[in-house]
């Protein structure tokens, strides 16, 4: 009897191209890996409890990334976004967060 062929896995490492026209805000959202966890909409996170950040207020946005960054917030699921954070500026922070504000 044969088998049924067998779809080989995605790759969640897969290169993911920025949103056209999103600047440098979706270029980071990529750069800086952000994209793996929350999506490439940034409205679909791999796991439920991770927020979904597409529309966000920016100011509110900026104020948590720079809390986890800073360890002002912390909790578990921080821990891994704090060694994130750690390689990016607080320009670059802003500049996510305004894009995010916008979709």
């Amino acid at each position: 009897m044969e088998s049924a062929p067998v779809a080989e896995p995605v790759v969640a490492s897969a290169p993911v191209a920025a949103p056209a026209g999103g600047g440098a805000g979706a270029e980071l959202y990529v750069a800086k890996t952000c994209v793996a966890c929350h999506g490439a909409d940034a409205r679909s996170p791999i796991m439920p409890t991770y927020p979904r950040l597409a529309g966000q207020n920016a100011q509110y946005l900026v104020q948590q990334l720079s809390d986890i960054k800073s360890g002002v917030r912390d909790h578990g699921q921080t821990m891994l976004m704090r060694g994130i954070m750690a390689n990016v500026s607080d320009d670059e922070i802003k500049a996510i967060a305004d894009w995010l504000s916008t979709l």
